[in-house]
């Protein structure tokens, strides 16, 4: 439905066209949006704790991950805008109607599901960022202060997605306080950078070496690390080689699901027509993608990774450094390698962690966890070095290590972007879930349905202090993961699909070397996808949950393929 708004943003942009390319950038940032909020999404704290670690074990040297996966994003994304802007169709029913009934579904299921699970650790972060770097909760946090926590954002979290359903002022007034949030977060984390440059602690050349693509590095250590590893016996190499590929692996997984998620594909094509855009829109379109979405993500996820190196690369604290069992157990450091050092030992020698009789389970914890200080203290400074790069950074760590740089503002610093990138990410899952449900109720024009669907999302934030605790937290995202991981793959394959069927899109469809270069782009990110899903996947398969995410692989190409015959035969009718 093409709107009064969308006639007069039609104008200015006809108008701008004919000032010239000056006049038309100023109309493009004038009308973005879509990308924003792209970016307010994907920069939230799936990113900084990817970003966080990737700076861990990495240094610099991963940095072209981050560049590839938001590349390939942009590509995916620029499709489904094409496919929508150009036939104005909804891509729900438009996957039903012209691909695979079942992919549709799963799509919408799996963009629920996302935002509800990934919800929670957002309401999680903006409270310990409140608690932590700017000590609002006091030492012992208490249940009811956590429920006023989550009443305060909620509520504002909540007004704010209510305003962008609406048209004139009220949408305009989201547009820009989305944009504000965004450029907030970008100066936080670029201003910290900033000092680390000014006081030499940044090498240019091998930051721009870092963008460089290295794909053995999902077989080897980083080069930082590497070099630690081959000075070690032999026993010690071959031990913390495998577990530092293996966590290495892992982050790079995780860091390439952050940069676009499934719900991500369902959020760009709504909030298009939402505003009434269409063909004439499709330049803008790729230009707000392009500085909306992926260059402030580049530009955060490089700084919160330089930030990261800096601080923790290949580095250890003083307390891990001691020969003195005790002090080591003070060491930040210690609980965080605990676990591995222990299996380091049960390698070394069997019955180095045998306990002596008559211990309760509570002495027997004290007991072990000495032993693994003791141990820790005769070992080399390398293998210290090489585990202490297994241990996960929180942002009071990174903010408490760059205070000589930043001095008394690292906590405000840090916690503001932070907090920003939190409360941006809730903003934008209730938004999405809001389409996502009036669309399943084929009523996406009810501003009703819509903040059903929103406060449902709300609601869910809401309760993280009682769901997202202890074991829940890594079976949720076991879930969450596992089911985007299998359907990114398959949204990017259904948006090629849709890309090339000239049914749906008629003469609007690309034809010769045209479609030759968009086939080719989007067949590099159906297959990044697809690896990066069996790697998921894989990973999960010794886990006690395998058989369950096994099984749901099964059952969903079992359903998809009877999509796919079923699609003919609905079609003759």
């Amino acid at each position: 439905m093409t709107t009064e708004k969308a006639f007069r943003d039609r104008e200015i942009l006809s108008e701008a066209h004919s000032r010239g390319s000056v006049a038309t950038l100023g109309a493009f940032f004038r009308l973005s949006g879509p990308g924003w909020l792209q970016s307010a999404i994907t920069l939230g704290g799936g990113s900084l704790g990817g970003a966080l670690y990737l700076g861990v074990i990495g240094g610099s040297s991963m940095l072209w991950l981050q560049l590839v996966a938001i590349v390939i994003g942009v590509i995916m994304l620029s499709a489904i805008s094409y496919v929508t802007l150009s036939t104005g169709r909804r891509p729900y029913g438009a996957i039903n109607e012209f691909v695979n009934p079942v992919l549709g579904a799963s799509w919408i299921t799996a963009t629920i599901l996302a935002n509800m699970i990934f919800i929670l650790p957002q309401f999680s972060l903006c409270f310990d960022v409140l608690d932590k770097n700017f000590g609002m909760f006091g030492e012992a946090p208490t249940e009811s202060s956590k429920i006023i926590f989550s009443a305060v954002i909620g509520v504002l979290a909540f007004g704010i997605v209510v305003l962008s359903f609406k048209p004139g002022f009220a949408s305009r007034m989201f547009d820009a306080l989305l944009k504000l949030i965004v450029g907030a977060i970008v100066i936080c984390f670029v201003l910290a950078v900033v000092f680390l440059a000014r006081t030499g602690k940044i090498n240019g050349w091998e930051v721009l070496q870092g963008f460089i693509p290295d794909f053995s590095q999902w077989f080897k250590p980083s080069p930082g690390l590497a070099d630690k590893v081959n000075g070690l016996d032999e026993s010690a190499r071959i031990f913390w080689r495998q577990a530092l590929v293996e966590r290495q692996q892992s982050v790079m997984i995780s860091t390439t699901a952050t940069a676009v998620g499934i719900n991500m594909t369902f959020l760009l094509p709504y909030s298009m027509l939402a505003r009434g855009w269409d063909k004439p829109f499709r330049g803008l379109a790729r230009w707000d993608l392009m500085t909306g979405m992926a260059i402030p993500f580049i530009v955060v996820t490089t700084c919160i990774v330089l930030a990261s190196a800096n601080a923790f690369h290949a580095k250890i604290d003083t307390e891990f450094q001691s020969d003195d069992w005790n002090v080591v157990q003070q060491s930040r450091l210690f609980k965080g390698t605990e676990s591995t050092i222990m299996k380091r030992m049960e390698e070394a020698g069997p019955n180095s962690l045998a306990p002596p009789a008559s211990l309760g389970e509570d002495g027997l914890k004290q007991w072990q966890s000495e032993q693994v200080a003791k141990y820790i203290a005769g070992m080399k400074q390398d293998e210290r070095i090489v585990a202490s790069a297994l241990v996960k950074p929180n942002t009071e760590a990174l903010a408490k290590t760059l205070q000589p740089v930043l001095g008394n503002w690292s906590n405000t610093v840090f916690g503001l972007g932070v907090l920003g990138m939190g409360f941006s990410t809730i903003i934008i899952l209730m938004l999405i879930n809001g389409y996502a449900v009036a669309e399943i109720f084929n009523r996406y024009q009810s501003n009703w349905l819509r903040i059903v669907g929103a406060g449902a999302a709300c609601a869910v934030g809401f309760c993280w202090f009682w769901i997202w605790t202890g074991d829940s937290k890594t079976y949720l995202v076991i879930v969450a993961s596992s089911f985007a991981a299998i359907l990114l793959p398959i949204a990017y394959f259904t948006f090629m699909a849709l890309m090339n069927n000239r049914e749906l899109l008629g003469d609007e469809k690309p034809t010769g070397i045209r479609m030759t270069i968009w086939n080719v782009l989007m067949g590099v990110g159906v297959v990044g996808a697809l690896l990066q899903s069996v790697a998921a996947v894989s990973t999960k398969i010794d886990s006690p949950n395998g058989p369950y995410v096994i099984g749901g692989v099964v059952t969903f190409v079992i359903l998809a393929l009877v999509g796919f015959s079923a699609r003919p035969r609905r079609e003759s009718n």
